[in-house]
């Protein structure tokens, strides 16, 4: 199989996490300090009191929770970063569920959730824990919680003109702001809550569809930094191992589409943390289906290992088994066939949300929009059948990890497929 990955820790590249490990360090320091002007009164979210319940309530859980606190390396690199208890750990995530991601010019932390959980999730203890479905449950009711703070009014405290407010003169460069739909004479720029400023739309005119009168030619379907190519996969692969190799029928999560993609070809991506996070539809065709696929939540590949001085992100083996979107179209180009797009939660994603009217038997132009994510770190695979693809594009190509990311921008040529002679 021919792959072109690069061991990359794609949480720090794509900015949902500091490059600098002590960034992060510092960042939790901060939140620990906030604990102790905390009032001892103030009782749990809900759905963090039931993670608490559960966990407490199982003597397994009970042994997990506190043993990945406790396999966290305890030399002088990680004393900050070390959690003290699970209590603990549960009142920095209650935290974190009644605020929004800040602004900053050194080292943000755009998931702050992963931040708290970082580290426990690569121990021996953190694998299983995370792998367990009960937790995975508990959890997707934390960041469903999460996410209705995300769309209220409350969530709006950050966008302001401060230094850790987004609306300031150096987060609007970061963020491109000249080419989103906003208000920029209106408070909080016109938005109603965090999540409606993170899946803002760009201008009409700014990005658009490459060849709209080719349908040979694919065009990405999100603003996204590639991350691997992989040709000739297998229907069932150890999708788990170090080389993560694609798994079709654990991609798609089994679907009867299956087949049409074995041997064929998965190009993976990843979203930055200041980039767009809508989607859009790789090649004009007909909606085949389109559902999300429940999964896991802050699970980790052990095969990475758990050295905490260089955490991989395992984002081949998250496209398996993470809560995500799964999209097949069938191209208006009979020589492209049918197209598979799985858009990965991963991270503080809240939910992958499919847009209305994306559904069995409706139409799509090339470039038209198929859902969003909202709030959280995110990834996308487009599968294409065997000798589809006739070659990527430049800006399609994963590069080295020691060189800057490129990011590919969404409706921008992806891919050409071959042509088809008519007697072909």
């Amino acid at each position: 199989m021919n792959d072109s990955a690069h061991q990359q820790d794609v949480r720090r590249r794509a900015g949902w996490l500091p490059q600098d490990q002590s960034g992060l360090e510092g960042w939790l320091r901060g939140r620990r300090e906030r604990l102790d002007e905390r009032d001892p009164d103030r009782v749990l979210h809900p759905a963090v009191a039931a993670l608490r319940d559960l966990v407490e309530g199982d003597p397994l859980l009970r042994m997990q929770a506190s043993e990945m606190i406790a396999q966290v390396p305890q030399g002088r690199a990680y004393r900050e970063r070390h959690l003290r208890s699970f209590d603990e750990l549960l009142m920095l995530v209650d935290d974190v569920v009644t605020t929004a991601p800040e602004y900053s010019d050194e080292q943000m932390v755009m998931t702050p959730l992963d931040g708290v959980l970082d580290w426990t999730k690569a121990t021996p203890a953190g694998f299983a824990f995370y792998r367990d479905p009960r937790v995975n449950a508990a959890i997707r009711g934390i960041l469903q919680g999460w996410c209705t703070f995300l769309d209220s009014e409350n969530s709006l405290l950050v966008l302001v003109d401060e230094p850790s407010g987004w609306l300031n003169d150096s987060a609007r460069r970061a963020l491109g702001m000249d080419q989103f739909v906003h208000d920029p004479d209106a408070e909080h720029w016109g938005f109603p809550s965090w999540n409606a400023f993170f899946t803002r739309e760009f201008k009409e005119g700014a990005r658009p569809v490459a060849a709209p009168d080719d349908d040979a030619v694919v065009v990405s379907p999100c603003e996204a930094t590639p991350y691997r190519i992989a040709s000739g996969v297998h229907r069932r692969d150890d999708f788990w191992i170090k080389a993560e190799p694609y798994s079709v029928e654990e991609l798609l999560a089994g679907d009867e589409s299956v087949d049409l993609f074995v041997d064929g070809t998965v190009w993976q991506a990843f979203l930055s943390a200041l980039e767009y996070h809508r989607w859009h539809s790789p090649v004009a065709g007909t909606i085949v289906r389109a559902w999300v696929e429940p999964g896991t939540y802050y699970s980790e590949a052990d095969s990475q290992g758990t050295d905490a001085e260089e955490p991989q992100r395992s984002q081949g083996y998250l496209a398996h088994v993470a809560t995500r979107a799964i999209v097949l179209v069938e191209a208006d180009d009979a020589a492209i066939g049918t197209v598979a797009v799985v858009f990965v939660g991963m991270s503080d994603v809240s939910s992958c949300v499919i847009g209305e009217g994306v559904e069995e038997g409706a139409h799509v132009g090339k470039g038209d929009e198929l859902g969003w994510f909202r709030f959280g770190g995110s990834s996308v695979c487009v599968l294409f059948g065997p000798g589809v693809v006739e070659s990527f594009s430049l800006g399609a190509v994963p590069q080295a990890p020691d060189e800057e990311p490129a990011l590919l921008h969404v409706r921008s040529h992806l891919a050409t497929a071959t042509r088809r002679t008519d007697e072909q």
